[in-house]
């Protein structure tokens, strides 16, 4: 066995049931991470820029399986632990940029109901940012004052100090409302009004559906709408960066459900919003805010109904003339991912099988020899070069633990030499076949 760290237990469980069922895990990704190193420097770069103030907008394009999901949720981990916050959402039917039916504002409450910070990575943070926040003016205005809690004089220092937040957010588009309820959220934390609390969180989570209600309860006249959510998102990122986060980073997966949408003008209207986020952060209308989408090649590329169909995105997003495979521009807007290469693939399936020997407490019965020759067998699939995935890769490899473990007379051998894969075994272990997937270089 290789000399890994030792991985917890309930992660280990949590890594490999969502691998084999095809999804990305939430947690445990440092331990299997492999490759990417190129696409991780380039966002992290754009992290660097948003710390001083600045913002970004990146695509990352690739198709299914090719590792889009775990890229975001690499990237979500790595800023959280720079002090960011995060929220992700993954668009659907009912949840998207812009709706006639609300769409728009799902997609905000998703995102929002998913804020996330490396203390509460699971999402629904929003209620501990605010409470941090206060408690953090306090502790300033009492370090500066030298009064204790419950002196008068204390709390009209940390008025103050409130007052000079909700001042800057203010002069923003809707910032006057958006100051008014955290300055409304402070004073009934002080008064030990939860019932007052508990309304305006359910205001910044968009679920006013009508200005009356939120005027009778609030005393603001405007509620969160289908067409303006993504301004009150640059509003947070300005605030959790006077709250002490670094910012605010956006990540919204499934960008394709758009791509599936039947009426042109309802997408036309989707690409409309990303166009205005776009130049928004390009052009230092935003701050403090990274954005993060994932998308087919397909759905980005296509003329006639992908991104591409929008002309004001397409001349923003298209490769220029010298990007090629294996030498691609990834400090451009779109970040397109190559599929991981064989030794990438090896290095990943050790991690795996350790893991799996870990979890379950019996040694590792693979050998280096048996995972060469299962990277192999899959590589030398036709088509494999252009066509295969590292989630399915993954999921076979997975599924091979599972019954060598469950089965311990099994002979590794025959599982590698069942039909399911013995018809490409000829082709992927020959030495001329010149496809470059037999010598290994670890």
């Amino acid at each position: 066995m290789t000399e890994n760290k030792k991985v917890p237990k309930r992660i280990s469980q949590a890594v490999l049931n969502s691998l084999k069922g095809g999804v990305v895990p939430r947690i445990g990704l440092p331990y299997i991470a492999v490759g990417r190193k190129n696409e991780i420097e380039a966002l992290l770069h754009d992290v660097d820029i948003i710390s001083e103030g600045g913002a970004s907008f990146r695509f990352i394009t690739g198709r299914y399986g090719s590792g889009k999901s775990f890229l975001l949720q690499t990237i979500r981990n790595y800023v959280m632990d720079r002090g960011f916050i995060v929220v992700d959402a993954d668009l659907s039917p009912e949840r998207r940029l812009q709706g006639t039916r609300g769409q728009g504002l799902a997609t905000y409450r998703e995102l929002i109901g998913n804020l996330s910070t490396k203390t509460k990575p699971e999402g629904g943070a929003l209620t501990l940012v605010l409470d941090r926040w206060i408690s953090a003016v306090q502790t300033e205005a009492s370090q500066e004052t030298g009064l204790m809690p419950g002196d008068p004089g204390l709390l009209a220092a940390t008025d103050r100090k409130i007052m000079a937040v909700t001042s800057s957010i203010s002069e923003l588009v809707h910032g006057f409302e958006f100051a008014r309820l955290l300055s409304a959220y402070y004073h009934a934390s002080m008064e030990g009004d939860d019932e007052t609390k508990a309304k305006v969180v359910r205001w910044f989570r968009g679920e006013y559906s009508l200005k009356r209600e939120a005027r009778e309860e609030l005393g603001v006249n405007v509620i969160i709408t289908d067409d303006d959510w993504y301004d009150y998102l640059k509003l947070f990122a300005v605030f959790f960066r006077l709250a002490g986060y670094t910012g605010l980073m956006i990540m919204v997966d499934e960008l394709v459900n758009i791509y599936k949408i039947p009426n042109s003008i309802t997408r036309q209207y989707n690409y409309e919003k990303i166009l205005t986020m776009y130049n928004d952060t390009l052009q230092g209308k935003a701050r403090y805010l990274g954005i993060i989408m994932s998308i087919t090649p397909q759905a980005l590329e296509d003329k006639r109904r992908g991104i591409y169909s929008y002309e004001a995105l397409r001349s923003r997003l298209a490769e220029g003339r010298f990007s090629r495979p294996g030498a691609r521009d990834l400090l451009g807007p779109v970040i397109r991912l190559e599929p991981l290469v064989p030794e990438e693939m090896l290095v990943l399936c050790e991690k795996l099988a350790d893991m799996h020997a870990d979890l379950y407490n019996y040694e590792r019965q693979l050998s280096m020899e048996d995972l060469e020759t299962f990277i192999r067998i899959e590589y030398g699939r036709i088509g494999a070069d252009q066509n295969i995935t590292p989630r399915e890769v993954i999921r076979d490899f997975i599924e091979l633990l599972d019954l060598l473990y469950q089965n311990p007379g099994t002979a590794i051998a025959s599982l590698l030499e069942s039909d399911e894969f013995s018809y490409a075994k000829s082709d992927a272990v020959s030495d001329d076949t010149g496809d470059g997937f037999v010598e290994f270089t670890i």
